[in-house]
């Protein structure tokens, strides 16, 4: 078996605000309401949190952020705070040209907006000039021709400009993408949607990208209105939280605020969520 990584860091881009009818689907506001405290306007605070691999010569980034090229009308429609995503991978000593592999869970705007930039002339530019950007090959057909129930999630200027720079390597299902680091096509919450597995030391992390988007979203029935396979979503939610269970992983949530990673653990018959600092 290859080794698996050396090193982990949980970082953020920042927070951005959600409708939480929106990210808590069927659940009835006076229920979610009690999870996640809306502001005025109906909105929650979603974290958006992106994980640093070292693993041999490579550097590997599991999604990132929203970015920073949305207009000032836009960040105060959103309620988006600037984005931090350079700022913390340079606090644990690393600068955009030390990334060699961007893994992206998926294409919406809150997973892959930071993969590219804007230069001096205001052309959007990769982000990450060395490194190659892992898609499912359905996620990025999902991208580039989405339906008009899906259109508003996605901003070809977060993806496109990867394309023109050969930097995209489109996957067909699952695999490794470096030492220790690999990839499972899981559909659900959009097509060609993944998670990322990582093993690092005796234990292994999981990346659930939006299937599980805050630990809040470990119930069965917190679904997400804007997947595109709910009962897919749910079907393969049980096989992960089992699995989770299972094999003790430590299970990172992409948009989690003040809870951003944990385990799962049987005690007296029943499951149990254990936050853990990240």
């Amino acid at each position: 078996m290859k080794p698996g990584a050396s090193s982990l860091s949980l970082i953020s881009d920042g927070t951005v605000k959600a409708d939480g009818g929106t990210v808590f689907g069927q659940i009835p506001k006076a229920a979610w309401e009690q999870m996640a405290a809306p502001d005025r306007r109906n909105r929650i605070s979603l974290g958006l949190n992106c994980l640093v691999i070292k693993s041999g010569d490579s550097c590997v980034l599991v999604d990132t952020g929203l970015g920073n090229k949305d207009p000032d009308q836009t960040k105060e429609r959103y309620g988006l705070s600037r984005s931090n995503l350079l700022k913390n991978l340079r606090a644990i000593g690393l600068t955009a040209r030390d990334i060699t592999a961007v893994v992206l869970t998926h294409l919406h705007m809150e997973h892959s907006g930071g993969s590219t930039r804007l230069d001096r002339s205001g052309e959007a530019v990769p982000t990450f000039p060395s490194a190659k950007y892992y898609i499912q090959r359905k996620a990025w057909e999902d991208a580039t021709g989405p339906n008009e129930r899906a259109c508003d999630l996605f901003r070809s200027e977060d993806f496109l400009p990867l394309k023109e720079r050969n930097q995209i390597c489109l996957l067909d299902g699952d695999a490794e993408v470096a030492p220790g680091v690999r990839v499972r096509l899981t559909g659900g919450h959009c097509k060609g949607h993944q998670m990322v597995l990582v093993s690092h030391g005796g234990e292994r992390v999981a990346v659930l990208g939006d299937l599980v988007p805050t630990y809040h979203h470990l119930k069965m029935a917190c679904i997400s209105s804007t997947d595109t396979f709910p009962e897919d979503t749910l079907g393969i939610k049980k096989e992960l939280i089992a699995e989770a269970e299972k094999c003790g992983w430590l299970m990172v949530f992409c948009h989690g605020v003040e809870t951003r990673a944990g385990y799962l653990e049987k005690r007296n018959g029943d499951i149990t969520f254990r936050p853990v600092e990240f």
